[in-house]
């Protein structure tokens, strides 16, 4: 596993799918191919197209394999996400999208069965972010599909099941507000003996385990090796901490960004002491990929940035960051509901909401997001420095607010996504953070400092 050097990344995101190609040696995304993850609303139910992106994938594993040669593959997808199989390895129904929503009976039903937040640090959530609402609703609207599911996998594991055969769960995927896992114990919570599935989930696996090697098909599709070893997999949460689990030396939090903005604080040594968390808020604990618990925070800052940015583009100026700083125009909480620290409010503009594709409106929302996600990171306790991973690494004028907002100092991943960085990095048994740099100082500090203080006070008046 050690000669291993370019490594493919299945990488599902809630919006788009993807394949990169890492060398392990650089720590380079050295190819890219990506595709829109479209929800396909269609009976039973809203779901998955995974059928378009195994195609999509197996393309791009060809291409990539002639082009500069595959030596692994690793996976890595969004939590709230299961498979339901049957005992011939099939789905026994399509994969259920989490942002569907139940009636208020079923809501109720499962609010019933669901485990405390002490035990699970898996807050109560909307829809089927809680991965064991989804399998009480699947189950009460298609009476026959618990009988037809002979096996439960995690959605990093479905595609290891597709490449090989082989089915299993991860650690990182069960730890993921998904209700069916406590992390104290680090064993199952007491939900899947209640819904009736604890014989039918997958053996619990760490993400860098060897799940084998690919399927004779697979290596004749795409002309890989058919030796070609697949890990376990990874939740992408836990795929941009792990490269600061495995390496860090100090106090730090790690903020990955996407559709969601996930901040994960990490102690000394890789663990945390877990601070008191307020499930109201969104706070819960994930598991990172040695089966440790880390306190976190989120928000749908991507979902977030869509909304309101609604499809222009976001290009801004100094002197538009100037304007907004000097007018305290500002943009308060919350653009989506149903999730983040601050769900309890709607989402206002300080001041004249500025124009669709203006510089005034992108760095307005910039700093929104920053702040929404200094207060992420203060929910969880967190210290020492903070790596911004994914697209907001790139937007300076989020990453200067995101500093003065904290007082602590703030480093970008220099990789384009750090979830492929770090699913790559489960085939390295070398330590190896990735590469980051320090922002460029661009905007008065000071002045960010009091923007900040100023939308605090805002959250606080009437």
């Amino acid at each position: 596993m050690s000669a291993a050097r370019h490594i493919a990344v299945i990488d599902i995101g809630k919006t788009n799918a993807k394949l990169a190609l890492v060398d392990l040696r650089s720590l380079n995304e050295i190819a890219v191919r990506t595709r829109p993850n479209v929800v396909i609303s269609a009976p039973p139910w809203p779901h998955f197209d995974v059928d378009g992106h195994w195609q999509f994938l197996l393309s791009a594993l060809s291409e990539f394999h002639r082009d500069h040669g595959i030596d692994a593959i690793s996976i890595t997808t969004h939590g709230a996400c299961a498979a339901l199989l049957t005992a011939e390895g099939q789905l026994a129904a399509p994969i259920l999208d989490y942002e569907h929503e139940y009636a208020p009976d079923v809501v109720a039903e499962y609010a019933a069965l669901k485990p405390d937040f002490a035990d699970t640090g898996s807050p109560k959530l909307v829809g089927g972010l809680n991965l064991g609402a989804q399998i009480h609703w699947q189950f009460g609207v298609d009476t026959a599909l618990k009988t037809r599911t002979a096996k439960i996998v995690t959605y990093p594991q479905y595609w290891g099941h597709r490449l090989t055969g082989v089915a299993a769960t991860d650690v990182t995927s069960l730890g993921c507000h998904t209700d069916l896992w406590n992390p104290h114990r680090q064993s199952f919570s007491d939900l899947p003996a209640k819904l009736g599935i604890l014989d039918k989930i997958a053996p619990v696996r760490r993400p860098g385990d060897i799940l084998g090697p690919i399927l004779p098909e697979i290596a004749q599709a795409t002309g890989l090796d058919p030796q070609t070893p697949v890990c376990v997999g990874i939740h992408d949460s836990n795929a941009s901490l792990y490269p600061h689990v495995i390496a860090q030396d100090g106090p730090a939090s790690v903020v990955s960004t996407g559709t969601w903005v996930i901040a994960m604080a990490l102690g000394a040594d890789g663990t945390q002491i877990i601070p008191p968390l307020d499930p109201d808020r969104d706070t819960l604990i994930n598991v990172n990929a040695l089966g440790r618990a880390v306190a976190s925070a989120r928000f749908m800052g991507g979902r977030e940035y869509e909304m309101i940015q609604q499809g222009q583009g976001d290009a801004l100026s100094r002197q538009d960051v100037n304007s907004v700083l000097q007018t305290s125009l500002m943009l308060l909480p919350s653009v989506a509901s149903g999730s983040g620290p601050f769900q309890d409010r709607e989402m206002e503009w300080r001041g004249p909401e500025p124009p669709l594709g203006s510089g005034h409106r992108s760095a307005a929302l910039s700093f929104y997001l920053a702040l929404v996600t200094s207060t992420c990171l203060k929910l969880v306790g967190a210290d020492g420095p903070t790596i911004v991973e994914g697209p907001f690494a790139k937007n300076d004028a989020f990453v200067a607010m995101l500093q003065a907002a904290t007082n602590r100092p703030v480093r970008i991943s220099e990789a384009s996504t750090g979830t492929s960085i770090g699913a790559a990095l489960l085939f390295s048994k070398t330590p190896a953070q990735a590469r980051v740099s320090e922002p460029k100082a661009l905007y008065p500090n000071l002045e960010l400092a009091a923007y900040a203080e100023l939308w605090n006070e805002a959250l606080e008046g009437p």
